[in-house]
């Protein structure tokens, strides 16, 4: 079998324990943003992982002060100066792949969260069966705040989580949640000390290792095909969506805004 655990991996760190994987996010110098090299070693490390039967759970963590800045925004604007539409549609496939690599990994997955985890970073997180977060933790999605759509899957996931009013809120004002109103929504499953994520994440390894792995798996497959029974027929289209948002004008204004740090004038074109 293909050694996952080989240390060939630029961008990823992937370590095993026994029946426990963990996958950590290494792309320091970027906060660890989701470029287009950490999204295929995010992709490829996931599949490879899928099947595995000696594998009982993979634990999903970032650094020790930030899980994930979310997406390159220079990867962002790239996308969006290719020279025809079908190739940027082609090349925005990254993000859902990605997620959707994760939401098929047969084992349990733990995201242990500490520091901020944003947009992209979020959806990644919302892939994973549970998510632990440390105090002074929090999620944000800057997407509609900066002019574009959430997209990558992620809605239908954060409703079954959160119901819709929260996750409108949530996505909508782009403000930051922070890990006890994650935990208070459904978003998170447990609230940690400071520096406490991955330990909590393990401990729930320890746990889920000790059961029977069969009937686990086959908990896991139900729950998620019963809680994403409509996904793809809600959120199809959201890949469209972010191709119509990123031609706006309002787009433009809103990554502009961004990196002059001040206010955007929206204006519905």
């Amino acid at each position: 079998m293909d050694d996952v655990f080989e240390s060939g991996w630029r961008t990823i760190a992937v370590t095993r324990d026994g029946p426990v994987a963990q996958v950590r996010l290494d792309r320091p110098g970027a906060r660890n943003a989701l470029n287009g090299q950490l999204m295929a070693e995010l992709t490829e490390v996931a599949r490879r992982l899928r099947l595995r039967t000696d594998v009982t759970v993979v634990i999903l963590t970032g650094a020790e002060t930030y899980f994930s800045a979310g997406a390159d925004l220079s990867s962002s604007q790239a996308r969006a100066a290719q020279p025809t539409l079908i190739e940027t549609r082609r090349a925005v496939m990254a993000g859902p792949d990605m997620c959707r690599a994760w939401e098929e990994i047969e084992a349990v997955t733990i995201a242990a969260v500490e520091g901020y985890c944003i947009g992209g970073g979020c959806a990644l997180a919302a892939a994973c069966d549970f998510r632990i977060m440390a105090e002074g933790a929090y999620m944000r999605l800057p997407e509609v705040p900066l002019g574009m759509n959430m997209s990558w899957r992620s809605l239908p996931k954060f409703v079954a989580l959160m119901g819709p009013a929260r996750t409108k809120r949530f996505v909508m004002f782009g403000e930051p949640a922070d890990a006890a109103a994650c935990l208070a929504w459904g978003l998170a499953d447990e609230l940690t000390p400071v520096g406490g994520a991955l330990a909590a994440a393990l401990a729930w390894a320890e746990k889920l290792a000790a059961l029977p792995p069969l009937p686990v798996r086959m908990t896991k497959e139900a729950v998620s095909a019963i809680s994403a029974a409509t996904a793809q027929a809600s959120i199809y289209m959201d890949r469209d969506q972010y191709l119509l948002a990123s031609r706006s004008e309002d787009y433009r204004e809103g990554i502009r805004a961004f990196r002059e740090k001040r206010k955007p004038q929206f204006k519905g074109d």
